[in-house]
């Protein structure tokens, strides 16, 4: 039974219990009233609407503006009423009019419908209803404290019901949310093993023949690594997410159409787009969320990174980029290492003396940008160390 149906039925078996009350009070005081028959006709009407409203009530397709009006019209009939058949004397002492708290039902249904907004407009409607019953048979605009005590309770009920609904219908969009995403997961996870012990292999024993037989077959072998390496970051990421793409300078692997500018994304998938043969990246389990300039500029600052590995150490030099918190509290730290020839100590100054930017532009003016800092390890043979430093959101 969903949730719809659950609050619906509540409001129905709250109508019959309040129309049952209601009846106790008119047998119970009809002997004391203006007009006695008057009572009973109007226990007649609240009965009758009372299984229409519940069969109405029950399709969807019929809770609009004109049941709802109609259930509204009916409860403010049946107050209005109470001016014709109960005594002045009778409602001057505090009694309540003949639906009693029957009327609550309009203001649990506006509620359930539009929240707390229309459980609200609703309970002002009907209280104002039972200020002009005083007002008709009183000739006074003094209300008993038992009117007024009445009137607020409406108003509770149309304001906390209201609110309780809307937070339950979140709750349940969230659960469905939540059961969609892991029934998504647990099909990637059967087709990431399906892939695994089929295509993933082929394109491992293709690599590996290649580059056992050499010359043109050793291309294709490394093409079919490349393309095993791309598909395993796929299977990472999830599947129907857009596919990693290697990142250049100066762009970003993962940006795409329909992503509003300054959104935060998640930086892993951005840096996984940076595999291959030769670069392994490790990233957390849980989302690294980055402003959407933020990660493009660290992507490209990275990829400048990978670049200068394989331009002085190589297609064959191997890098390895980490994703992990920083030293500080709120803090990012994206790590590239390889095992190249590394540098000699000043050479970074000497190149950018030289006017050769690529370090102090691509890598520390775009990280320097981004209010972070760099820092780069290296000595001759022992590879190089480069690590950016940025604060998260």
């Amino acid at each position: 039974m969903g949730l719809e149906t659950a609050l619906w039925r509540a409001v129905a078996v709250y109508r019959f219990i309040s129309l049952l009350y209601a009846g106790a009070m008119i047998f119970k005081n009809h002997d004391e009233y203006r007009h006695p028959a008057g009572g009973w006709v109007v226990l007649v009407v609240m009965a009758v609407w009372t299984g229409y409203a519940t069969y109405a009530y029950s399709d969807e397709h019929r809770r609009r503006w004109p049941l709802l009006a109609a259930d509204l019209m009916v409860a403010a009939g049946c107050v209005l009423a109470t001016a014709l058949v109960e005594e002045e004397r009778r409602l001057w002492a505090g009694e309540p009019t003949i639906p009693v708290s029957w009327v609550a039902a309009v203001v649990l249904a506006w509620a359930v419908v539009g929240g707390k907004r229309l459980g609200m407009a609703a309970a002002l409607m009907l209280g104002s209803m039972g200020v002009v019953v005083h007002v008709l048979v009183e000739s006074t605009s003094k209300l008993p404290g038992s009117t007024l005590n009445g009137i607020v309770l409406l108003f509770m009920a149309g304001l906390v019901v209201g609110h309780v609904v809307t937070l339950a219908r979140d709750a349940e969009a969230r659960l469905a949310r939540a059961v969609e995403l892991e029934s998504a997961t647990r099909e990637r996870e059967r087709l990431a093993r399906r892939i695994h012990d089929s295509v993933l292999q082929v394109l491992a024993m293709v690599q590996k023949r290649g580059n056992e037989i050499g010359g043109e077959a050793a291309e294709l072998g490394r093409l079919a690594g490349q393309q095993e390496v791309e598909l395993r970051a796929l299977i990472g990421t999830g599947l129907g997410a857009p596919p990693p793409v290697l990142a250049r300078p100066g762009s970003w692997a993962g940006s795409r159409p329909g992503t509003p500018a300054g959104e935060p994304v998640d930086l892993r998938p951005v840096l996984t787009g940076h595999s291959s043969t030769t670069v392994t990246v490790s990233t957390p389990a849980t989302p690294v969320l980055l402003p959407e300039h933020t990660a493009g500029e660290l992507s490209s600052a990275v990829a400048a990174a990978l670049d200068n590995v394989r331009q002085h150490g190589g297609e064959a030099t191997r890098a390895w980029v980490f994703l992990e918190d920083g030293p500080g509290p709120g803090e990012v730290t994206v790590s590239v290492r390889d095992d190249g020839p590394g540098m000699e100590p000043g050479r970074l100054g000497q190149a950018a003396a030289d006017g050769r930017l690529g370090v102090a532009q691509s890598i520390q003016g775009r990280v320097r940008d981004l209010g972070g800092t760099v820092s780069i390890i290296s000595a001759p043979g022992e590879g190089t160390e480069i690590e950016m430093t940025i604060p998260a959101l």
